[in-house]
């Protein structure tokens, strides 16, 4: 897998079509209605993982976004955690979120890290050091947690 990370303005139009592509393939399609495109991604890293092809121009398999402190909650954020269907179960989720919070822990260190997830994915952020921090709601129809992830020490 190769994994690139970009600022918005940085995507450039392929890469940009192939993550809402797969966004709307996962979020849309297999979940339900609800608008995905929410004005944040200009405030966001943004994970590309592509499968390795040797040119590093493979399919999207996996992508999440790094939101900003300050733009949806005062901590920077993750969000828009998937994995194509193809690649789900081979441990592509965990080795995803692993790259997104080793970056973020090393581009904004002494953060802590807030995330809205899915309630089902409650156990799979909980092996990421995240713990509930408010109860559960509906979000875009699907039961969701507020979960936070304390800043890590330096070092």
């Amino acid at each position: 897998m190769n994994w690139s990370w970009y600022r918005f303005h940085e995507l450039g139009v392929d890469n940009l079509y192939d993550a809402l592509a797969l966004r709307c393939e996962v979020f849309i399609l297999e979940q339900g209605a609800f608008l995905d495109t929410d004005g944040v991604d200009r405030h966001c890293w943004h994970l590309l993982g592509r499968g390795d092809n040797g040119s590093g121009t493979g399919a999207l398999h996996a992508y999440l976004r790094v939101v900003d402190a300050g733009v949806k909650y005062v901590e920077p954020s993750v969000g828009r955690v998937i994995t194509s269907a193809a690649t789900r179960g081979t441990g592509l989720g965990k080795t995803l979120m692993a790259e997104g919070l080793r970056f973020t822990d090393q581009t904004l260190p002494g953060h802590s890290i807030r995330i809205s997830a899915q309630a089902r994915l409650r156990r799979f952020y909980q092996g990421f050091g995240f713990a509930d921090d408010k109860p559960e709601h509906i979000e875009d129809g699907i039961p969701h947690v507020e979960m936070l992830r304390l800043a890590r020490a330096a070092g």
